[in-house]
């Protein structure tokens, strides 16, 4: 699904990534754990084709990008970041702003297809979400928003789907709406790479962890083998205790430590 091999990324002086090398396999859907300024945006960036490392390989999809019409390979990617949601129109209605994703539009100055108004109306009902179809995206809470996000990322069947963070700022109700609504693309054909640096947002969805500390990997394989206190340790230099609950992790921060 997506190879990086040996990834480095400088900018000026600065190494930003370090000899990066990971391989997330078909039927895997990963999540990509670190502190802020660790690199995980940096890597979906890459992921996307939006940022080119210095040196090294990226593949995705089958496509290694210097070799393959990057704008081509995008339509294939759902993406869900902060950024994307603000340039929006709050005034436009929930449904429209949804059908925008089946053309990767910000939105429509034209005739919207009846086809793809029925879509988007249906993906609404499937995250119960029929009841606020007409409401302008600005009336709606920012768990509401980012689950519109999720539909609008769903509207062009995507292979993959790439979420940058999408709980940052919502409150403990709203995560947990939110991490339904991702559990349950489990039901979806559809890869799913999660950025986040926060463990407890680690759903059953997800079979495998990279841990990313200063622009290198810290670890990476299966969540249940990477996942533990030594790792997190070595990723957020912080003394932890780690239990397992429903197929999710959970830590506790060690007093002291």
């Amino acid at each position: 699904m997506i190879s990086l091999q040996n990834i480095f990324l400088r900018r000026g002086d600065e190494q930003i990534l370090k000899d990066v090398s990971l391989e997330m396999g078909s039927g895997e859907n990963w999540v990509i754990l670190g502190r802020n300024g660790s690199g995980k945006t940096t890597l979906l960036e890459m992921m996307t084709g939006y940022l080119f490392p210095s040196s090294g390989r990226v593949e995705v999809l089958g496509n290694v990008y210097g070799r393959s019409d990057v704008r081509e390979v995008r339509k294939e990617i759902g993406y869900i970041s902060q950024s994307l949601m603000e340039k929006l129109s709050l005034s436009d209605p929930v449904w429209e702003v949804v059908a925008t994703g089946a053309f990767a539009f910000l939105r429509f100055y034209q005739t919207i297809p009846q086809d793809v108004k029925e879509k988007a109306l249906k993906m609404l009902e499937e995250m119960n979400f029929s009841h606020l179809a007409e409401h302008p995206l600005g009336t709606l809470s920012q768990g509401e928003r980012k689950k519109v996000m999720l539909a609008r990322s769903l509207m062009a069947n995507p292979k993959l789907l790439i979420l940058d963070e999408p709980c940052a700022g919502l409150d403990l109700y709203e995560r947990e709406k939110m991490l339904l609504e991702i559990d349950r693309l489990r039901q979806r054909d559809v890869a799913v790479v999660y950025v986040t640096h926060h463990i407890e947002e680690i759903v059953p969805l997800f079979t495998h962890v990279a841990l990313i500390k200063d622009g290198q990997l810290a670890g990476s394989g299966r969540k249940e083998e990477v996942l533990n206190k030594e790792l997190i340790k070595r990723t957020y230099d912080i003394d932890v205790d780690l239990e397992w609950d429903g197929g999710r992790p959970w830590i506790k921060v060690i007093s002291g430590g």
